[in-house]
């Protein structure tokens, strides 16, 4: 078995493939690199009944990656490139040879998959900005929580649309398109509202960029991987932008795992 492991800056996932079948996923929350791996390890394992010896390799990949050796609790450990984690998870979950994939995590990162897996760009906006903008106005620490309060929201109490300035639709831009994310804003509005207004204009941000670097890149197909596309409401925002643009995002299962998954199949086929 290969254990692919996603070391961030508090959540650490880790996955285990064998023959090219993902056997199990786990996530451990800690503060520190080096014990966030060896518990994402030691839980997998665990959980697969296994013991270390099945591991073949730990691939590892993620900002605190560069603090692991060449061994983890016995397990010989290789290093994948982020980026390149990025690229080889999104299209092999979205069972795609070329695309552009879109890691939305605390920041956003964009990768372009085609014969060579090269960074775009990104963006700072991202689920670190959920979170805090959530913080600093709601006074909610967790995002999922921002994005139950948003489903009772309402737009139409914050966005300022294309159909409020101009009366209607102007050219291909329909009326109910955003004009101004919190430019309608007054005293009346809720913190349903808010929070909806939050999740909305970060995930249009994100959608907007990423449709702008398939054109740069000359790719079609748009793949949304990270935690942050596993919110109801961020969905439902990156939808609305489809029509706009005549595009179709794709938000592959297990997307959350993506950057974990790529590193081991990166391992896995030998890259």
């Amino acid at each position: 078995m290969i254990v692919g492991i996603d070391i961030g800056g508090t959540t650490t996932d880790a996955v285990g493939i064998k023959d090219h079948e993902i056997l199990k996923i786990v996530s451990v929350t800690a503060d520190d690199p080096l014990a966030a791996a060896a518990g994402a390890l030691g839980k997998l394992v665990t959980s697969l009944n296994m013991t270390l010896k099945d591991v073949r390799v730990l691939a590892a990949t993620g900002g605190g990656s560069r603090l692991l050796k060449n061994e983890l609790l016995g397990v010989p450990v290789k290093k994948v490139d982020e980026i390149t984690a990025i690229g080889k998870g999104g299209i092999t979950l979205a069972n795609k040879k070329r695309g552009v994939v879109v890691s939305m995590g605390t920041g956003t990162a964009i990768v372009c998959v085609n014969k060579e897996i090269k960074h775009f760009g990104g963006s700072g906006i991202g689920g670190g900005t959920l979170q805090g903008l959530s913080r600093m106005l709601l006074n909610i620490n967790d995002i999922k929580n921002l994005d139950k309060l948003a489903e009772k929201g309402d737009l139409k109490k914050i966005d300022l649309t294309v159909g409020d300035i101009a009366g209607g639709r102007v050219g291909v831009i329909p009326s109910d398109a955003t004009a101004s994310n919190f430019g309608k804003i007054d005293d009346t509005v809720e913190k349903e509202d808010i929070a909806k207004g939050i999740i909305n204009m970060v995930s249009q941000t994100i959608a907007v960029i990423s449709i702008f670097a398939a054109r740069s890149c000359n790719l079609d197909d748009i793949i949304l991987t990270g935690k942050v596309t596993s919110l109801k409401e961020v969905q439902r925002s990156l939808r609305s932008i489809e029509p706009l643009f005549d595009k179709k995002f794709i938000i592959p299962e297990r997307g959350e795992y993506a950057t974990a998954i790529g590193a081991a199949v990166s391992i896995l086929n030998g890259e």
